[in-house]
């Protein structure tokens, strides 16, 4: 059965596709709104992996309404919440048996809830699996250490290819670099080089 899995060359998407390779032909799928060229980066580890890779087209008024929600906000969870359920949306639309994304049990976001998983499948007569959803970052953590050669770092240097990296080159450009500090808190994102 083919899967496509929303993809960011992070430690959590690149984990989520190696448990469930076994089960299913695995496609990762780097969500881009064409605002830069950052999807590189999750094709390169999508390649050092061995998986097959496709980029996914979102609606750039997503972004639009996405970067407003955080302005209204004054804070990102909501806006990257928009942004990733519009990208499952997307994804479904595919063909593909079944569509996956990497959030764990305790992400804040994004997340999907049973309510918005079950419409989801039933909408668009896919599967949707998150194989992360019953580990907490420490097993998540440990299984990373074991299995990738990961580079973490503050999320404004690590090369990635999330909804984040693009909602903050937006904010950049129309509100000013010091915008994205005020918006977004500090915290680390990874970047999966290799699997072991």
């Amino acid at each position: 059965m083919e899967l496509g899995l929303l993809y960011s060359g992070g430690k959590d998407s690149t984990l989520a596709a190696l448990l469930l390779e076994e089960f299913y032909d695995v496609t990762l799928t780097t969500a881009q709104f064409g605002i830069s060229d950052d999807w590189k980066h999750a094709r390169k580890t999508a390649e050092t992996a061995g998986f097959e890779f496709e980029r996914l087209e979102l609606d750039p008024d997503v972004a639009d309404e996405a970067v407003e929600i955080i302005r209204e906000d004054g804070f990102p969870r909501n806006g990257i919440q928009h942004v990733h359920l519009h990208a499952l949306e997307e994804l479904a639309e595919r063909g593909f048996d079944a569509i996956a994304d990497g959030t764990r049990r305790d992400d804040r976001v994004p997340t999907v809830s049973r309510a918005q998983a079950q419409s989801l499948e039933d909408r668009h007569d896919v599967d949707y699996i998150a194989p992360l959803s019953g580990f907490g970052r420490t097993a998540v953590d440990r299984l990373v250490e074991s299995h990738l050669e990961v580079t973490v770092g503050p999320s404004e240097a690590i090369d990635r290819a999330d909804y984040e990296a693009e909602l903050r080159t937006l904010i950049a450009e129309e509100d000013g670099p010091a915008a994205v500090g005020d918006l977004f808190p500090d915290h680390e994102q990874t970047y999966v080089t290799d699997v072991r």
